[in-house]
């Protein structure tokens, strides 16, 4: 017998009707929310950025690939991991079918990590991916555009991450369960190095053969990007963050996985 609360056909009409209402709101807020970041100023870049994809070296330029708009996803993939970040993952795995309905919108998705390209193509053909996906090993361009830290930055103690300082120095534990580390372990690290990385993702324009920085969001800013959470949202149990607390298994504390690492 369910604890959750129960009710009549009409009760739960009544219920959903306000609900609607406010659903609606939110609707018309995010409308004037998309509005607003498409109003935000241009910020030209004229740093000579390089990366390394499956057809070459290439420039900032290359990576819209002959459109004037790119998304880039900032994806946890540092020169020292073994494989992609999983929560980084669970969000690429929605890439592959948006790519050619945003190619039609004169739109370019691509992912771009510090990894050495080798690594990032042997991990795509694992998860089966398809989408374009850049390696910036050697460049900046992850530094300028807050998706990764220096070992100095971090030790430092005070690095910017969604437009704010922060503290990314990793806390001591006291001998107490770190799902942050267990997730650092299973991309092949520690935990230091494992942070150094962040997600988030940036927009850019290409105009008269200049390119401009339209935006970036990172954090809880990238839920929406996130396929599986707008699912989860609207399921009876939510996004079951807590659905494996007490179970003794250090890796049920991170509720997701890499698509090929779920149990059958």
């Amino acid at each position: 017998m369910t604890n959750h609360k129960t009710g009549t056909r009409e009760e739960w009409l009544a219920a959903r009707l306000e609900l609607l209402e406010e659903e609606k709101a939110l609707t018309r807020r995010g409308d004037e929310l998309a509005r607003r970041r498409r109003a935000l100023p241009w910020v030209r870049i004229d740093k000579p950025y390089r990366f390394e994809t499956d057809e070459g070296a290439a420039s900032l330029v290359d990576l819209f690939r002959g459109r004037s708009q790119l998304l880039i996803y900032h994806f946890m993939f540092g020169p020292d991991y073994t494989a992609g970040c999983p929560s980084c993952s669970a969000i690429a795995d929605g890439f592959n079918g948006s790519v050619v309905h945003l190619a039609n919108h004169d739109v370019t998705l691509c992912a771009v990590s510090r990894a050495q390209l080798s690594k990032l193509q042997a991990y795509k053909q694992r998860m089966g991916w398809s989408f374009p996906w850049a390696s910036s090993f050697g460049s900046d361009f992850n530094y300028d555009f807050q998706a990764a830290y220096t070992e100095e930055q971090q030790q430092s103690g005070a690095v910017e991450y969604n437009f704010r300082t922060m503290d990314v120095r990793p806390s001591p534990q006291d001998g107490q369960p770190n799902p942050i580390a267990e997730i650092a372990a299973g991309v092949g690290t520690d935990l230091a190095t494992y942070t150094r990385e962040v997600p988030g993702m940036s927009a850019f324009a290409l105009e008269d053969g200049v390119v401009y920085h339209i935006y970036s969001a990172f954090a809880r800013g990238l839920d929406s990007l996130w396929g599986m959470y707008q699912w989860l949202d609207r399921a009876p149990l939510g996004r079951n963050e807590n659905l494996f607390v007490g179970t003794g298994d250090l890796r049920a504390s991170v509720w997701y996985r890499r698509h090929d690492e779920y149990k059958s």
